[in-house]
């Protein structure tokens, strides 16, 4: 990577319990590169309005490109983003009615008799609704029989941790978003020594961006080595 050519919301809904999906420009469809861990998951998302069912869930660990997924499918369904807290069985969710909805993080949503509402919701108003979440609803220890027996139905969209090549290509990608040039031996070194997940090259071709434009140099393995020990000394604060 050379420092030669660096470059550099929301609508609130009633009540602020939901927004209209403004995802970050990272979340671009051309950012998001198919392969074998996503091409999957990629497909059945994509086969939307053709869904087998009104709500679909899409399964992934941290960092493995399902905020990204969601991001796109939002933007093309027009869908308003509604966070975990905001589903209550004594929330107005009848704002919704007819909105296609994101639910991220649907593994977080406290009441169950909510969720159960907000399914029906979709059902009833001919609406979709794609919910994300780190592991399947068969593990999110559901108690409400109502609620299990609908989750049953979902089907679910898995998309596994990227591969180390899929962690190359995303740092190649994102170097050339930034307009850097990157060498092969760069990226094989950072792609070894970082995290398996696409938010971990994120932080990484950031935070090399930022350092090979404060040092005025181009990044080689010195620097990557440089910024990689500083951010792993972060996280073990």
């Amino acid at each position: 990577m050379s420092a030669a050519g660096h470059e550099g919301g929301a609508h609130a809904g009633a009540r602020q319990l939901a927004f209209e999906f403004s995802p970050q420009p990272r979340y671009g469809d051309d950012d998001f590169l198919i392969a074998p861990s996503n091409q999957a998951a990629h497909a059945l998302v994509q086969s939307w309005p053709a869904w087998p069912d009104p709500v679909l869930a899409l399964v992934g660990a941290p960092g493995a490109g399902k905020s990204h997924l969601a991001a796109i499918w939002a933007r093309r369904a027009h869908a308003v983003f509604v966070p975990p807290d905001a589903v209550a069985a004594e929330a107005n969710l009848g704002e919704f009615y007819g909105r296609h909805i994101l639910l991220e993080d649907a593994d977080r949503v406290a009441d169950e008799k909510g969720l159960f509402h907000l399914f029906n919701l979709v059902q009833e108003s001919r609406a979709t609704m794609l919910m994300t979440a780190k592991t399947g609803p068969d593990r999110w220890g559901v108690g409400l029989p109502d609620l299990r027996s609908r989750l049953r139905r979902a089907p679910v969209a898995h998309i596994e941790p990227p591969t180390d090549d899929l962690v190359r290509a995303v740092l190649v990608k994102l170097f050339e978003d930034r307009q850097l040039a990157v060498e092969a031996n760069v990226i094989d070194y950072i792609a070894l020594r970082i995290d398996r997940s696409l938010d971990a090259a994120r932080e990484i071709v950031a935070a090399l961006d930022a350092e090979a434009l404060a040092r005025g140099r181009a990044v080689g393995r010195s620097l990557a080595a440089d910024v990689i020990a500083r951010l792993a000394s972060r996280q073990e604060l």
